[in-house]
């Protein structure tokens, strides 16, 4: 455009572009009287105001760029061939490098996270012994203050199924998950979230927890944990793992009672897996006295003073109540319905006791 309006010594000469004619050489028709137009100077369009034109220079960088793009494509193309062809002579290297590599990765990533979370190397027997001593859980504790996250210990016989009561929010759930993940990481060859472990060798880790439904197969929350309760007793063995977290909670109380009782001594007769198993229903905590392989915990819970705590600390023996109302206090129900939940419990526990 520069060396165009130094030819014609039109200073508001102009290149455009549209993709009907190309580029073009446009020139005011006040321009055109007044200035006498190079040779080679051939007319394209004529608008109102102006005339456009082409020239052999113009057309010959119009053909640069308008190929040039075909011409990128193309070599980029003949370079990734020329790429593929010569990684294609190397394959089975790159592959087992990238192997190597992923491994390493992988051994860094866990090393890290043990050495910046206090986790330890965990001892493995087969003896079906599990014993963890102060276990954290590896997401949990990283969620709150460290401080605040409470360790437990754990210690898991080779057929052992442990009853485990307490309240809402007292920590079962984290405890139970919390063991389950102990195990899994040292399967995986990773240092543990614990001061000490001694941790058998499992076949599977079998878990049924939280809540959740399909409705779009017409399966409901209870169908759902039965389902899935279904598949653990079929294909769980001796060497298991089980979590079990608040089976039969989706139905009416005798209902729920009734199935999780008659699960835990199907378990106990006829599987023999390391097993917890966690219900608020209290009457389960008899099967102790009948049964060799099941021992009742419980989380603790101070309750001497005017306000309840949750100690989060996994305890022998069973609890005697739930607490859930004072769960339900927490949550900030109104006042008017706590006080009446206090008064219908106390009927119901004079009714039924």
């Amino acid at each position: 455009e520069i060396k165009e309006r130094e030819n014609t010594g039109i200073k508001n000469l102009k290149i455009g572009y549209n993709k009907v004619f190309g580029y073009f050489i446009e020139i005011t028709r006040g321009n055109l009287k007044n200035f006498q137009l190079p040779e080679g100077y051939i007319r394209k369009q004529t608008l109102t105001t102006s005339e456009r034109y082409i020239n052999e220079e113009l057309k010959s960088i119009e053909e640069k760029i308008i190929t040039a793009k075909d011409k990128e494509e193309k070599l980029e193309k003949e370079i990734y061939q020329s790429i593929l062809s010569q990684l294609n002579l190397k394959t089975k290297e790159i592959l087992f490098s990238a192997s190597i590599l992923g491994e390493i990765d992988c051994y860094c990533a866990l090393a890290k996270v043990a050495h910046d979370n206090n986790y330890t190397r965990p001892k493995l027997n087969e003896s079906g012994k599990i014993e963890i001593i102060n276990g954290r859980h590896p997401i949990v504790e990283k969620m709150i203050p460290q401080e605040h996250f409470i360790p437990n210990n754990t210690i898991i016989g080779k057929s052992d199924i442990q009853i485990i009561t307490g309240p809402n929010m007292a920590g079962k759930s984290t405890y139970m998950r919390q063991v389950a993940l102990i195990v899994l990481m040292a399967h995986i060859g990773s240092f543990v979230p614990a001061e000490k472990s001694d941790i058998c060798v499992v076949d599977r880790i079998f878990t049924r927890v939280g809540a959740s439904d399909d409705l779009s197969q017409g399966q409901s929350t209870f169908m759902v944990e039965m389902t899935e309760v279904s598949h653990i007793l079929k294909y769980a063995t001796s060497n298991s793992l089980l979590i079990l977290d608040e089976i039969g909670r989706g139905t009416s109380t005798y209902d729920g009672m009734s199935i999780a009782w008659s699960i835990i001594e199907y378990i106990s007769k006829e599987l023999s897996p390391k097993t917890l198993f966690s219900t608020h229903y209290h009457e389960l905590t008899v099967l102790e006295e009948d049964h060799k392989n099941i021992t009742n915990y419980s989380m603790a819970v101070d309750d001497t003073g005017s306000e309840i705590r949750f100690l989060r600390k996994i305890i022998k023996g069973k609890a005697d109540k739930s607490y859930g109302i004072h769960v339900a206090e927490l949550a900030d129900l109104p006042k008017d319905v706590i006080s009446n939940a206090n008064i219908l419990l106390s009927k119901l526990e004079n009714k039924y006791s």
